[in-house]
Formats: structure tokens, sequence, C-alpha cells
């Protein structure tokens, strides 16, 4: 499966923070908000990874990821003129995609959870139909909505609605065939102008080849577009971080333990980092690996 991070838009919820930097390249406390998205991919398994961008935002991209080859990884780069929705993506990275199913993720979204790089495995073996996932909100006004029969069964989608029919927010990740592309060039634009993921993802609850996942408690997910979320998403990640000494997204270690790459490499990562807090983290992480023979 390949898999695409959408990191375009134009972030006007965050100005004047992103009137010369994109979104994504703003930090959610100890590292760029871009590594969020990267690492979930990779927790899936998932290797190839096209980032979707504005032209003038791709320089920083490519400056911070390079190719990915450090990471075990093969990124590719390709430009969305205007933010004409998120169902573009598909679009847009018709030719990378190919034959094979194909992964999305936005970039401003943040996922923790135990157990989760398991649940995001299996997603990732989907070779026929879509596979999404739900979030209990309490504002799903503000976020597309997937609403069940008393029997736990989807049968509608709605895309911020005034009154909401549920509580069971669709978050930014999802999962597809390979017949996604062609299926988002035959969608209209909505009322808003836009090519609407909701769009794409009704086209496979009516084929009957939907599947969709509640997230529970024991995940998180955070969606970090305007200033309150995103202090919000850096004091949850400082929280868990020093509280428990563990990592979250870091896709060093993600690579490390999925083996994309060795010890020797992940030790070379944390010396061209030793002197911040995330480089002494990065050799943390390495001694304990050395020490345990792997995550």
């Amino acid at each position: 499966m390949k898999g695409i991070i959408l990191a375009g838009g134009n972030g006007t919820r965050l100005l004047p923070m992103t009137r010369a930097v994109n979104k994504q390249l703003l930090h959610i406390y100890d590292k760029p908000m871009i590594y969020y998205p990267l690492s979930t991919l990779m927790l899936a398994g998932i290797r190839d990874i096209l980032i979707i961008s504005s032209l003038d935002a791709q320089p920083g991209f490519k400056k911070l990821l390079g190719t990915g080859e450090n990471l075990g990884l093969k990124i590719s780069y390709a430009e969305q003129k205007e933010p004409n929705g998120i169902a573009e993506a598909f679009i847009i990275g018709e030719e990378f995609i190919g034959g094979n199913p194909c992964a999305l993720i936005l970039g401003d979204n943040l996922f923790h959870g135990h157990g989760l790089s398991n649940l995001l495995t299996e997603a990732a073996q989907l070779k026929l139909g879509a596979r999404i996932f739900t979030n209990w909100v309490s504002d799903p006004e503000r976020y597309g909505v997937a609403h069940f029969d008393n029997l736990g069964n989807i049968i509608g989608l709605n895309e911020k609605p005034k009154k909401p029919l549920s509580n069971w927010a669709v978050v930014g990740i999802y999962f597809f065939d390979n017949k996604v592309s062609s299926i988002a060039r035959n969608i209209l634009p909505s009322n808003r102008g836009e090519l609407e993921i909701l769009d794409v993802i009704q086209s496979y609850l009516e084929a009957k080849t939907l599947k969709v996942d509640k997230l529970g408690r024991g995940y998180s997910w955070l969606d970090t577009g305007t200033p309150q979320s995103l202090l919000q998403a850096a004091t949850f990640v400082q929280t868990l971080q020093q509280r428990q000494g563990l990592s979250v997204c870091c896709p060093e270690e993600v690579a490390l333990s999925k083996g994309f790459i060795n010890l020797t490499t992940f030790e070379k990562l944390a010396h061209s980092m030793a002197a911040s807090d995330y480089g002494k983290l990065l050799s943390q992480i390495a001694l304990e690996f050395d020490l345990h023979d792997g995550i």
C-alpha cells in the first residue's frame, strides 16, 4: 500500500504564523507537525509516501525529509495549486497510486493510542473497498459525521451538519483500494466548491464495500488547525513524553522498530541532533533498543 500526506491549504486559521511557513512545518512540542502524520503512515508499514503541498512549501519539506532514505522510506512530492478539497489528493496522486491501494492522512492530524500500530497495519492490508475510522466528539457539527443503525452499521454520512445525527466524526486517515482515483475524478464539487472526501467514501458505502471502525477511549485524535488546538496538541505530547518517558510519533523510532533502518543508522540520526532534547531522546531510545535487542 502507498501513502499520501495532504499538506496543502493556506492555514488561514493560523495566521500570521503561516504567512511565511507551511502549517505542517510548524512545530508541535518538540518536532515538526508533519512528523505526526508521517509516523502514523509508517506505523501502518507504509514506506512509499507522497507529500502534496503548495509549490512554495516544497523546499521546506525537502530540506526536512529529503527522499526519506535515511528513514528507510521513499518520499516524493507533488503540487496542489489551490486547496480544492481533500479528494483532489487522489487526482493529483493518480500516477503515484497506480494500481495500488492507498492510504491518505491529513497533514494536521495527530493520532495516538495503545495498539494503534496493529490497527493501522491491519487496515493497510486492504485490497478491496475502503476503511475509515470515527471518533466520538462533543462538537460533531465541525466535522464530517457518520451515523449508524441500531446494529452499529453505517447508514449515512454528512459534512458539517447543522443538526448531527450522531457524535461520530470521521477522522483524517482513510484507506482505499485502487479505484479511488477514478471515483474522485467522477465526483462533483460541493456547495463549498471543493471535492469532498465524504463523497468518495459515500461511493464505497453505496457499493457496500465500506468498513468503519469506531476508535475507543484508548485512542486520541487531535486536529491542529487552530492556535488553541495547536497548543493543546503540544501540551498533550509534552505530558506524555515527560511523564512516561516515551516518544510520541517519532519517525526515527518507528523506522527502527519496524526494521526500516538498522541501529547504526538510527544512532547516526540521533548524533546529528545531539545538542537538542529530541536528539537526547533518540540516544536514550538507541540505548534501550541495544539493551533489549528491539523495541
